[in-house]
């Protein structure tokens, strides 16, 4: 049965995170809000919770996780980055936005695309999802909440304990989240490329 945590979306209570992360730390998957819609997340190096997320989606190997990152920063630490791509990076985190990029060496090979050896990554802007990465100290892996047979994300906190309850660890409750999914673009190439119309504005990159 899943715990269900309400936070505050602008002033996270210090004590609820703390526990939250404690879920993330012993093996929990936890559905948590971000500044586009809500998401499935774990700890970056828990395969069994990782499997478990896969299998709420009704996804195979073939769909990829996000890595959720705190800043630019750490996303230097977990792909390849070179000047062009940093600048992009800087004008357009945090926000609603999943980039991929060439994976680095921190990376584990079960989370790059088999091919490519690339990596989701994104810099949320929503204070809750913020406060929990700067207390796991790391990145979380995470995927949009989208259940098998829905045209879009779940949005209501209570919608997602009515039906997710006895699969997921927690429920944390912020707030209604958007409908809309991050947008993707892909940044390995000469020019970005737009893999997903999402919540954020593809024009910034100078797609339409």
């Amino acid at each position: 049965m899943a715990q269900f945590f309400s936070i505050h979306p602008e002033s996270p209570q210090s004590r609820l995170i703390r526990q939250a992360v404690e879920i993330f730390r012993s093996g929990g998957v936890v559905a948590y809000p971000t500044d586009s819609s809500y998401a499935l997340g774990c700890a970056l190096g828990d395969k069994n919770a990782q499997e478990r997320i896969r299998t709420i989606r009704g996804v195979d190997e073939s769909h990829h996780f996000t890595l959720v990152c705190r800043n630019l920063a750490e996303i230097a630490v977990y792909a390849k980055v070179d000047n062009s791509q940093f600048r992009l990076l800087k004008a357009n985190t945090p926000g609603s936005y999943t980039f991929i990029l060439q994976a680095s060496r921190e990376v584990p090979r079960r989370l790059q695309h088999p091919k490519r050896s690339t990596i989701g990554l994104r810099v949320p802007d929503h204070a809750v999802t913020l406060a929990l990465l700067e207390e796991l100290n790391e990145p979380l892996l995470s995927m949009t909440l989208m259940l098998p047979g829905d045209e879009t994300p779940l949005s209501e906190a209570w919608e997602i304990r009515d039906r997710l309850e006895k699969l997921v660890d927690l429920v944390i409750d912020a707030g209604a989240c958007d409908v809309l999914p991050t947008t993707v673009i892909d940044l390995t190439g000469e020019v970005p490329q737009l893999i997903r119309r999402g919540k954020g504005d593809p024009a910034r990159f100078g797609l339409e």
